[in-house]
Protein backbone atom coordinates (compact mmCIF):
# COMPACT_ATOMS: atom_id res chain seq x y z
CA UNK A 1 0.00 0.00 0.00
CA UNK A 2 2.79 2.31 -1.22
CA UNK A 3 1.11 6.20 -1.35
CA UNK A 4 2.51 8.65 -3.80
CA UNK A 5 6.01 9.92 -2.12
CA UNK A 6 7.94 10.83 -5.38
CA UNK A 7 8.07 14.58 -4.40
CA UNK A 8 9.74 13.60 -0.96
CA UNK A 9 13.87 14.33 -1.69
CA UNK A 10 15.60 12.17 0.90
CA UNK A 11 19.28 11.57 1.10
CA UNK A 12 21.11 9.27 -1.40
CA UNK A 13 21.77 5.73 -0.70
CA UNK A 14 24.68 3.80 -1.67
CA UNK A 15 25.72 -0.21 -1.36
CA UNK A 16 26.91 0.32 2.27
CA UNK A 17 24.21 2.16 3.36
CA UNK A 18 21.70 -0.76 1.71
CA UNK A 19 23.17 -3.23 3.55
CA UNK A 20 22.84 -0.90 7.05
CA UNK A 21 19.13 -0.47 6.35
CA UNK A 22 18.21 -3.99 5.82
CA UNK A 23 20.06 -5.60 9.10
CA UNK A 24 17.99 -2.13 10.45
CA UNK A 25 14.57 -4.25 9.03
CA UNK A 26 15.70 -7.15 10.39
CA UNK A 27 15.90 -6.26 13.69
CA UNK A 28 13.07 -4.16 13.85
CA UNK A 29 10.90 -7.53 12.19
CA UNK A 30 9.89 -5.17 9.77
CA UNK A 31 9.70 -4.60 5.97
CA UNK A 32 10.01 -1.72 3.77
CA UNK A 33 8.88 -1.80 0.20
CA UNK A 34 10.96 1.66 -0.32
CA UNK A 35 14.56 1.82 1.05
CA UNK A 36 13.80 5.91 -0.07
CA UNK A 37 11.11 6.67 2.52
CA UNK A 38 13.29 4.72 5.43
CA UNK A 39 16.21 5.98 4.88
CA UNK A 40 14.14 9.93 4.78
CA UNK A 41 12.96 8.57 8.05
CA UNK A 42 16.56 8.71 9.76
CA UNK A 43 17.48 11.94 8.57
CA UNK A 44 18.24 14.61 10.79
CA UNK A 45 18.07 18.28 10.56
CA UNK A 46 21.25 18.53 10.92
CA UNK A 47 22.62 15.73 8.57
CA UNK A 48 20.20 17.81 5.86
CA UNK A 49 21.83 20.91 6.44
CA UNK A 50 25.21 19.56 6.14
CA UNK A 51 25.32 17.22 2.76
CA UNK A 52 26.38 18.60 -0.42
CA UNK A 53 23.15 17.44 -2.17
CA UNK A 54 19.91 18.21 -1.86
CA UNK A 55 17.86 16.11 0.55
CA UNK A 56 15.03 16.86 3.42
CA UNK A 57 14.98 16.25 6.62
CA UNK A 58 12.82 13.54 8.94
CA UNK A 59 10.54 16.43 10.79
CA UNK A 60 7.12 15.60 8.08
CA UNK A 61 7.69 12.29 8.80
CA UNK A 62 8.08 12.97 12.25
CA UNK A 63 4.95 14.91 12.26
CA UNK A 64 2.67 12.40 10.52
CA UNK A 65 4.01 9.47 12.80
CA UNK A 66 3.35 11.34 16.04
CA UNK A 67 -0.53 11.31 14.46
CA UNK A 68 -0.32 7.73 13.41
CA UNK A 69 1.18 6.75 16.91
CA UNK A 70 -1.77 8.56 19.38
CA UNK A 71 -4.44 6.84 16.76
CA UNK A 72 -3.18 3.76 17.34
CA UNK A 73 -2.41 3.60 21.12
CA UNK A 74 -5.83 5.23 22.14
CA UNK A 75 -7.50 2.57 19.48
CA UNK A 76 -5.89 0.12 21.50
CA UNK A 77 -6.45 1.19 25.06
CA UNK A 78 -10.00 1.76 24.02
CA UNK A 79 -10.41 -1.34 23.59
CA UNK A 80 -8.97 -2.99 26.28
CA UNK A 81 -9.86 0.16 28.46
CA UNK A 82 -12.53 -2.41 30.88
CA UNK A 83 -13.73 0.36 33.82
CA UNK A 84 -11.04 2.51 33.04
CA UNK A 85 -12.30 6.33 32.97
CA UNK A 86 -11.39 8.70 29.94
CA UNK A 87 -9.13 10.49 32.38
CA UNK A 88 -7.09 7.26 33.06
CA UNK A 89 -6.69 6.30 29.26
CA UNK A 90 -5.48 9.88 28.63
CA UNK A 91 -2.67 9.87 31.40
CA UNK A 92 -1.96 6.05 30.56
CA UNK A 93 -1.20 7.46 26.82
CA UNK A 94 0.82 10.44 28.04
CA UNK A 95 3.51 8.11 29.65
CA UNK A 96 3.11 5.46 26.80
CA UNK A 97 3.99 8.18 23.76
CA UNK A 98 6.60 10.28 25.97
CA UNK A 99 10.30 10.80 24.97
CA UNK A 100 11.30 8.45 27.60
CA UNK A 101 9.54 5.58 25.90
CA UNK A 102 9.79 6.52 22.91
CA UNK A 103 13.73 7.00 22.78
CA UNK A 104 13.92 4.03 24.82
CA UNK A 105 12.01 1.72 22.43
CA UNK A 106 14.09 2.84 19.91
CA UNK A 107 17.31 1.85 21.46
CA UNK A 108 16.36 -1.35 21.68
CA UNK A 109 15.67 -1.66 17.80
CA UNK A 110 19.01 -0.10 17.46
CA UNK A 111 17.86 3.22 15.60
CA UNK A 112 20.79 4.69 17.20
CA UNK A 113 23.13 2.99 15.19
CA UNK A 114 21.57 4.24 11.91
CA UNK A 115 19.96 7.10 12.24
CA UNK A 116 21.76 10.44 9.71
CA UNK A 117 23.06 13.29 11.67
CA UNK A 118 25.75 16.45 11.58
CA UNK A 119 29.20 16.41 12.69
CA UNK A 120 28.48 18.78 14.91
CA UNK A 121 25.37 16.51 16.36
CA UNK A 122 27.34 13.98 16.36
CA UNK A 123 30.04 15.23 18.06
CA UNK A 124 27.84 16.34 21.05
CA UNK A 125 26.74 12.95 21.60
CA UNK A 126 23.53 13.88 19.25
CA UNK A 127 22.86 9.70 18.84
CA UNK A 128 22.16 8.74 22.84
CA UNK A 129 19.60 12.10 22.41
CA UNK A 130 15.99 11.21 23.78
CA UNK A 131 14.89 13.79 21.65
CA UNK A 132 16.48 12.85 18.70
CA UNK A 133 15.68 8.99 18.75
CA UNK A 134 12.51 9.98 19.97
CA UNK A 135 11.19 11.90 17.04
CA UNK A 136 13.39 8.91 14.51
CA UNK A 137 10.87 6.57 16.25
CA UNK A 138 7.94 8.73 15.00
CA UNK A 139 9.56 9.36 11.56
CA UNK A 140 9.98 5.76 11.06
CA UNK A 141 6.18 5.26 12.42
CA UNK A 142 5.24 7.81 9.51
CA UNK A 143 6.91 6.39 7.03
CA UNK A 144 6.54 2.82 7.55
CA UNK A 145 2.67 3.60 7.39
CA UNK A 146 3.04 5.45 4.07
CA UNK A 147 5.13 2.91 3.20
CA UNK A 148 3.03 -0.45 3.88
CA UNK A 149 -0.51 1.05 5.65
CA UNK A 150 -1.97 1.07 8.74
CA UNK A 151 -3.03 -2.85 9.57
CA UNK A 152 1.32 -3.40 9.48
CA UNK A 153 2.38 -0.33 10.98
CA UNK A 154 -0.06 -1.04 13.88
CA UNK A 155 1.45 -4.61 14.66
CA UNK A 156 4.79 -2.91 14.97
CA UNK A 157 3.77 -0.21 17.01
CA UNK A 158 1.85 -2.74 19.54
CA UNK A 159 4.38 -5.21 19.37
CA UNK A 160 7.33 -2.24 20.89
CA UNK A 161 4.89 -0.45 22.85
CA UNK A 162 2.42 -3.05 24.56
CA UNK A 163 4.99 -4.19 27.36
CA UNK A 164 5.32 -0.51 28.27
CA UNK A 165 1.54 0.15 28.45
CA UNK A 166 1.19 -2.82 30.59
CA UNK A 167 4.08 -1.24 33.28
CA UNK A 168 1.89 1.87 33.10
CA UNK A 169 -0.89 0.06 33.85
CA UNK A 170 0.47 -2.24 36.62
CA UNK A 171 2.34 1.34 37.76
CA UNK A 172 5.54 -0.20 37.26
CA UNK A 173 6.80 2.51 34.88
CA UNK A 174 9.76 5.12 35.29
CA UNK A 175 7.34 8.25 36.85
CA UNK A 176 7.05 11.78 34.90
CA UNK A 177 7.47 13.35 38.23
CA UNK A 178 6.81 16.68 37.17
CA UNK A 179 3.46 15.85 36.53
CA UNK A 180 2.76 14.13 39.60
CA UNK A 181 4.56 16.90 41.25
CA UNK A 182 1.73 19.48 39.85
CA UNK A 183 -1.00 17.18 40.63
CA UNK A 184 0.35 16.77 44.12
CA UNK A 185 0.94 20.69 44.90
CA UNK A 186 -2.36 21.75 43.16
CA UNK A 187 -4.53 19.41 45.51
CA UNK A 188 -2.54 19.93 48.94
CA UNK A 189 -1.48 23.96 48.30
CA UNK A 190 -3.83 25.13 45.87
CA UNK A 191 -0.56 26.45 44.25
CA UNK A 192 1.98 25.63 41.20
CA UNK A 193 5.79 24.44 41.41
CA UNK A 194 8.04 27.29 40.13
CA UNK A 195 11.13 26.41 38.33
CA UNK A 196 14.06 28.59 38.30
CA UNK A 197 17.53 27.97 36.31
CA UNK A 198 20.02 28.44 38.99
CA UNK A 199 22.84 27.88 36.70
CA UNK A 200 23.90 27.08 33.39
CA UNK A 201 27.47 25.88 32.25
CA UNK A 202 29.37 24.63 29.09
CA UNK A 203 29.32 24.78 25.55
CA UNK A 204 26.70 25.66 23.91
CA UNK A 205 26.46 21.70 22.72
CA UNK A 206 27.33 20.17 25.67
CA UNK A 207 25.78 22.30 28.32
CA UNK A 208 24.51 21.31 32.01
CA UNK A 209 21.63 22.90 33.60
CA UNK A 210 20.51 23.49 37.42
CA UNK A 211 17.21 24.07 38.01
CA UNK A 212 15.80 24.62 42.05
CA UNK A 213 12.48 23.94 42.42
CA UNK A 214 10.19 25.84 44.66
CA UNK A 215 6.39 25.86 46.32
CA UNK A 216 5.28 29.22 48.03
CA UNK A 217 8.58 30.08 47.74
CA UNK A 218 10.11 27.50 49.82
CA UNK A 219 13.01 25.28 47.94
CA UNK A 220 12.64 21.97 47.78
CA UNK A 221 15.39 21.03 45.75
CA UNK A 222 18.04 21.38 43.01
CA UNK A 223 18.46 18.90 40.04
CA UNK A 224 21.03 18.53 37.22
CA UNK A 225 20.88 17.80 33.85
CA UNK A 226 22.15 18.01 30.07
CA UNK A 227 19.28 20.26 28.98
CA UNK A 228 16.20 21.52 31.14
CA UNK A 229 13.52 18.98 30.83
CA UNK A 230 16.08 16.64 32.54
CA UNK A 231 16.68 19.04 35.18
CA UNK A 232 13.71 20.18 35.53
CA UNK A 233 12.60 16.38 36.34
CA UNK A 234 15.61 15.56 38.92
CA UNK A 235 14.70 18.63 40.82
CA UNK A 236 10.61 17.70 40.77
CA UNK A 237 11.46 14.24 41.97
CA UNK A 238 13.15 15.52 44.99
CA UNK A 239 10.59 17.77 45.52
CA UNK A 240 7.83 15.16 45.42
CA UNK A 241 9.73 12.73 47.53
CA UNK A 242 10.49 15.14 50.47
CA UNK A 243 6.75 16.19 50.14
CA UNK A 244 5.30 12.79 50.48
CA UNK A 245 7.72 11.86 53.35
CA UNK A 246 6.15 14.69 55.22
CA UNK A 247 2.68 13.60 54.65
CA UNK A 248 2.88 10.36 55.17
CA UNK A 249 1.58 9.65 58.72
CA UNK A 250 4.46 8.26 61.08
CA UNK A 251 3.62 5.03 62.86
CA UNK A 252 3.22 4.51 66.45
Amino acid sequence: MLKNTNHLIAPPIDQERKKELKLFQKLAGIRFKSDKLLNLAFAHRSYANEIPVETENNEKLEFLGDSVLGLIISEYLFITSGDKTEGDLAKIKSFVVSEDILATVAKKIRVDNYILIGKGEEYSGGRSKKALLADAMEAIIGAYYLDSGYALVKDFVLRLLIPEIDKVVEDRHKKDYKSLLQEFVQKRYKSYPKYNVVKKSGPDHDKTFVIEVSINNVSYGKGVGKNKKEAEQEAAGIAYNKLNKKSTPKKA
